[in-house]
């Protein structure tokens, strides 16, 4: 990994010496100087730095002051800082430790001492980067269908979950839509699964980058779709749903050799409605209305409790 250290110090001659120590060291990339708190701090915040070496003891903000203003941000708080403090300040290293200081290093330095413990704090953030990463690569695993990429069955109904109480909360809309590819089983009949995968991915593409900010896409199994629609009624439900199945209608999968045409049926519900009080009821509409779509013709959209959907002629 390439590391970028800060070195902040008043005096100009302390600053070369460490900078002149560490710099050959393996995996730092870059290191920046400054000769205050105030511009070590603005230096903080304009670059990307893995670690810090700070003087305690300098004019206008000193490194306590420093250390205190980094620990209150939680994007810095991570950064290990070395203190750079003189052997006869034994308080002010307890200090600086008590104050986020993850260790230091005593004026004049060793330059064996000091390159080990840049070493290890160094060693220490890298690994607790790769382990974030790692932990943010498990948790979208976690709510991530893994084919599709939208959002998974379980993290849909998570979401729907709280969509639905807010809703009733506050007595504000909230709809749901089914999405089911139309006659998916010919495509994978005559093209081969993998085929149909890539039909799966493209059509939930297509419905994503219709996807208002607040819109949520979710597979709900096997070639059906679930997106909630917050703070959006029936009719708006409707004419979002409509977008989906035109796209879709006029999207050509497969290959310019080959393509492949297809469409898709919606069901929308929406509450508030009497007959709905829970999500499951929401999602039986939603789905019961799909199952009125496919019989109706498929290629079409409609919507729950018997509301009339215009007709579309299959293309």
């Amino acid at each position: 990994m390439s590391n970028t250290v800060l070195i902040i110090e008043d005096t100009e001659s302390i600053r070369k010496d460490v900078s002149e120590i560490i710099k050959n060291l393996p995996n730092i990339k870059r290191i920046l100087e400054a000769g205050n708190g105030i511009d070590g701090f603005r230096m903080l915040l304009e670059n990307q730095v893995d670690l810090i070496l700070c003087d305690l003891v300098m004019p206008g903000m000193d490194g306590f002051k420093f250390l205190s203003l980094k620990e209150s941000r939680s994007d810095l708080s991570d950064i290990p800082v070395i203190i750079l403090t003189s052997q006869t300040e034994t308080k002010d290293k307890i200090k600086g430790l008590e104050h986020g200081a993850s260790d230091y290093v005593t004026k004049p330095f060793d330059e064996g001492e000091l390159t080990a413990r840049v070493r290890v704090q160094l060693k220490i953030k890298n690994l607790q980067d790769e382990l974030r990463a790692s932990n943010a690569r498990l948790a979208e695993i976690s709510v991530t269908d893994p084919l599709t990429h939208v959002f998974n069955r379980r993290y849909l109904f998570e979401i729907l979950e709280k969509e639905f109480d807010r809703a009733l909360r506050y007595k504000s809309s909230l709809s749901f839509v089914m999405v089911d590819i139309d006659f998916f089983k010919r495509v994978n009949d005559r093209f081969g699964h993998q085929v149909g995968d890539q039909v799966l991915v493209d059509v939930a593409n297509l419905v994503r980058e219709e996807l208002r900010k607040p819109d949520v896409l979710g597979r709900y199994g096997g070639e059906e779709f679930g997106v909630i629609l917050p703070e959006t009624d029936l009719k708006g439900a409707w004419v979002v749903a409509e977008r989906y199945r035109t796209r879709v209608a006029e999207y050509r999968f497969g290959t310019a050799h080959s393509p492949i045409r297809t469409t898709i049926s919606l069901g929308v519900a929406a509450v508030p409605d009497s007959k709905v009080r829970t999500v499951d009821e929401l999602v039986k509409e939603a789905d019961d209305s799909l199952y009125q779509a496919k019989n109706l013709g498929r290629n079409r959209t409609q919507l729950s409790s018997g509301s009339e959907s215009p007709a579309v002629s299959v293309p």
